[in-house]
């Protein structure tokens, strides 16, 4: 027989372990609800790049696939899904992971934050996918600012929106997103 002591140690190291299994993760998305996603193109400043997103399902989990051609003329030059985000605590916030494949093209995560407050500003960190699932952790740290009226680095608890962004030059995009998340 298990004594009441016992059971108060066996209870303290079962929630112990599993508060370091899911403390890493403040955010997260498997793209379970798309309808919080929202798919946004050049074409809100006059840009003629073209695509869609959609959602793929594989073995019971949704996967974002954002396509199309990115064109950069009449000063455009991207699409992008993004999703807001609300009711998180991302003070401890040090990373974003990603779960993603594609053509072999150069990708974005773009963040945006309280001091973002013009439709061109954000925080930014590429990554090249490849055409198998590959996991990218980025380091919030070294996101890059897109403007000169932006702080240098961004203040985690600031972020309120994450997209995932092809961008910059004329091109085919095509990546698979499996997961998105912003870890301590």
């Amino acid at each position: 027989m298990i004594k009441p002591k016992h059971n108060f140690i066996i209870y303290l190291l079962f929630f112990t372990m599993a508060g370091q299994v899911y403390a890493d993760k403040i955010f997260h998305d498997n793209f379970q609800n798309p309808s919080e996603w929202r798919y946004i193109s050049d074409g809100v400043m006059g840009g003629v790049s073209k695509g869609s997103v959609s959602y793929e399902d594989q073995g019971g989990r949704n996967i974002a696939l954002l396509s199309g051609d990115v064109s950069t003329q009449n000063n455009g030059g991207f699409i992008q899904i993004r999703k807001k985000i609300v009711d998180n605590d991302l003070t401890k916030a040090r990373n974003i992971k990603i779960i993603a494949k594609g053509n072999n093209e150069k990708y974005y995560i773009h963040l945006r934050t309280s001091g973002t407050i013009l439709p061109w500003q954000y925080y930014a960190f590429d990554f090249k996918v490849s055409e198998n699932f590959e996991e990218f952790i980025l380091p919030i740290e070294n996101f890059k600012k897109s403007g000169s009226f932006l702080f240098s680095q961004v203040k985690p608890k600031n972020i309120k929106s994450i997209a995932v962004v092809a961008f910059g030059r004329d091109h085919e995009a095509k990546i698979y997103i499996k997961e998105i998340a912003i870890t301590d």
